[in-house]
């Protein structure tokens, strides 16, 4: 393959995007230019912050041909044009063969939720510590263990007496890791559901990987209530979920709550006011787990 690499800025970034997509190109790629100097800019797009931007004040702009004649015809085709003003190429260059599935694993490693519950691709030996481990793959939904708030849910399921978990929902179950989870630590019965049918797949492909039994579907395959319910979302739709999530929690049984940022604590406890009080209980690099506990 062959590289197409462009220097643009900011304005220029989504119509050069879209005419190098025009061009057939295999991918298009945007980074900062100024990256790993005083110069970057860190754009963010977390949940109740501005939108990120297309690209940064100095953009670079890659495209990925099939080959070198493809790359070069794409470049005489862009430089004439008026919104090429301001831009300019920065190399057309060969890309060195790699294999590109060792590359992707090896930017997965185990992950360590507990000094004894480990989060351990498949391509990788057990850590001789991992008393208990989950084995999932990066794949189609969200959940692999290495995301602060998958993190800190499993460090609850963990830390859980025996019984606790005994009928757990899973609400957004993306890959089932929490599902899973709440079976390696004793739940029997296991409702984990998604509004994606790829989430609902990949569930039933990890459940079955990591020789658990579990009941996954959409989100209406929930039924009764249940001692611990789970969900890992995002801030937002907790607070719309609030009144279905509480109504779904036994007597005595346990809400967690992640997918929330430390500032938005606050206004989830507001959500949840009417039906239950939540806490912080755990907090790792600007995310919080917030529970709550219904009375016996």
């Amino acid at each position: 393959m062959f590289e197409l690499s462009l220097l643009c800025p900011e304005d220029r970034v989504e119509t050069i995007s879209d005419a190098l997509d025009a061009l057939d190109a295999l991918s298009v790629s945007v980074e900062d230019a100024d990256a790993q100097t005083d110069a970057e800019q860190a754009l963010f797009g977390e949940p109740g912050m501005p939108p990120p931007k297309d690209g940064w004040q100095r953009s670079r702009v890659i495209a990925l041909f099939p080959n070198e004649e493809a790359a070069r015809e794409a470049r005489a085709l862009l430089e004439p044009q008026d919104f090429f003003e301001g831009c300019s190429v920065l190399a057309v260059k060969t890309v060195p063969e790699q294999d590109w599935v060792r590359l992707t694993q090896s930017q997965f490693a185990p992950v360590d939720i507990t000094p004894e519950f480990w989060i351990v691709p498949t391509w990788h030996e057990l850590p001789p510590e991992a008393k208990i481990s989950i084995r999932l793959d990066p794949g189609l939904a969200f959940g692999t263990g290495t995301h602060p708030t998958t993190r800190m849910c499993l460090r609850w399921i963990s830390r859980q007496a025996e019984g606790t978990l005994s009928r757990t929902l899973d609400y957004g179950c993306g890959s089932g890791i929490l599902a899973i989870g709440a079976a390696k630590f004793g739940a029997t019965e296991i409702d984990a559901v998604d509004i994606d049918p790829a989430a609902v797949e990949s569930t039933n492909y990890n459940a079955s990987a990591n020789h658990v039994q579990l009941k996954s579907g959409l989100p209406d395959a929930a039924g009764g209530a249940y001692q611990t319910v789970l969900a890992n979302i995002l801030a937002t739709p907790l607070k719309v979920l609030a009144p279905l999530l509480c109504a779904r929690v036994q007597a005595g049984g346990n809400l967690v709550l992640a997918g929330i940022l430390e500032r938005q604590a606050d206004e989830l406890k507001e959500a949840y006011a009417p039906y239950l009080q939540l806490e912080v209980a755990d907090s790792e690099d600007g995310w919080i787990l917030m529970t709550a506990q219904r009375a016996a």
